[in-house]
């Protein structure tokens, strides 16, 4: 701020937003910039009429005003402004948008405990995003993708755009959104997968996506969307699988990063609320088999099978013993067993009980799932019978690789669970700026 300065500002709803003294003559307001707020004054004086007074504190919470002030220094600091040395002193105030008297929700009803009136905040998406909070959230996540963007560019990757309306189940499964296209049908895309192998077979060497994908999940968890941003990445390599795992983990290493040394005040802000352990993460990153994590688990009393796929409370329970023995919230979990993953998947060739594939954690969740591709047609067709696909309509894409493939591999991360696991939240929807589940279409 600067003296004199007009400057665009909508009042807190923090109480109190605007008190008023018992004689009338000046009333002070907390006026709010994005996650920047202020106290300000207006009293009766050679700018500032009694009528200017009682016009500023009928002023509704949340109104747009358009201020011309005078910044002055303040002997006691104030606690409950981000500006806490300074205060404003308006000499005129111009009201741009009223705000009506009541409104569907209060913002300090924003700040109380996950569960007290979440549909409420789910609803008022034009209020409840106006948080300190809530900015901090989004302008964080927002780093997150320039972040990925920046990174994978720097390493020569090439951004692609993907079809969402697809002929055919991405993944092979069922869980995928129908549409009706003309005179048939089609499906919202699972997952970009099938194009950016087909982008590398077009000799783009590393490619990178950033889009909405679907998934018709009737998961009602605090982690499952309908739909969300997918961050997705594939890419050739020369000798061995693990350099798409060192590629991307790498990719993951300078997004927490540029985090940790760029967006402390955001991190800060939303720990004030929502208060949890610094996020740990690893130079190199933690790579553990499949086999070892069993062997994790077997030891700390889990009874499971060699090839059976883990479950959400496993993997929660496998991320606090990788805490406790290597002290990083980051790691990989390599090897998976073939008959839990994709169709596309390769089989490891020194066991085909298992495959060239991984997952990629944070604190205990998943947030990657990716692997070695097929990069045989014959193979791949195998592949896809087995699990019951029909290759009619998949067919451009098992062609694709009759024309000569580079091996490759990639993998994709769900952009909302990485923020909500970076700042220790306990809902992904929190950092969905409009969320899709299950019982949720609108706003």
């Amino acid at each position: 701020f600067t003296q004199s300065q007009g400057v665009w500002l909508g009042i807190s709803s923090q109480p109190p937003s605007i008190h008023l003294s018992s004689k009338g003559k000046q009333c002070f307001l907390v006026l709010r910039q994005q996650q920047f707020n202020v106290q300000a004054l207006v009293a009766v004086g050679e700018r500032a009429s009694k009528q200017m007074v009682k016009f500023a504190a009928n002023i509704n919470k949340e109104s747009i005003v358009d201020v011309e002030a005078v910044v002055k220094k303040v002997e006691q600091t104030i606690e409950s402004c981000s500006q806490q040395d300074v205060e404003l002193h308006i000499e005129r105030i111009f009201v741009v948008s009223q705000a009506e008297p009541r409104l569907p929700l209060q913002l300090e009803d924003c700040v109380r405990p996950e569960g007290e009136g979440d549909e409420v905040r789910m609803r008022a998406r034009a209020l409840g995003p106006r948080t300190t909070t809530s900015q901090a959230i989004f302008r964080l996540q927002s780093r997150v993708c320039q972040l990925f963007r920046d990174t994978l560019t720097n390493k020569g990757f090439v951004e692609i755009q993907t079809p969402k309306i697809i002929s055919a189940a991405s993944e092979g499964g069922a869980n995928v959104f129908t549409v009706s296209y003309f005179k048939t049908s089609a499906y919202l895309a699972q997952s970009p997968q099938l194009y950016k192998q087909m982008c590398i077979c077009a000799d783009f060497d590393k490619v990178f996506c950033v889009g909405p994908v679907f998934r018709a999940e009737d998961s009602n968890t605090h982690r499952h969307l309908t739909e969300f941003v997918g961050l997705d990445i594939e890419l050739a390599f020369n000798y061995h699988y693990h350099e798409v795992i060192e590629s991307i983990t790498d990719t993951m290493v300078q997004i927490f990063k540029g985090l940790r040394d760029k967006f402390q005040t955001e991190i800060q802000t939303v720990g004030k609320q929502y208060p949890s352990e610094p996020f740990k993460f690893l130079e190199p990153t933690l790579r553990l088999e499949y086999s070892e994590g069993v062997a994790m688990l077997r030891e700390a009393g889990v009874e499971m099978g060699d090839e059976e796929d883990l479950s959400t409370p496993n993997e929660k329970l496998l991320g606090r013993l990788v805490k406790e023995k290597y002290d990083t919230d980051f790691y990989v979990l390599d090897k998976y067993p073939l008959a839990v993953r994709p169709f596309y998947t390769m089989p490891d060739p020194n066991d085909k009980k298992y495959s060239n594939s991984y997952d990629m954690f944070m604190r205990g969740e998943e947030i990657l799932s990716g692997a070695q591709r097929i990069h045989d047609a014959q193979l791949l067709t195998e592949r896809a019978m087995h699990h019951n696909i029909d290759l009619e309509k998949i067919k451009s894409y098992i062609d694709s690789f009759r024309y000569g493939a580079p091996p490759h591999g990639g993998g994709g991360i769900g952009l909302e669970r990485v923020c909500m696991l970076y700042l220790g939240l306990h809902n992904v929807r929190q950092t969905s700026m409009f969320p899709r589940d299950p019982k949720r279409l609108t706003p």
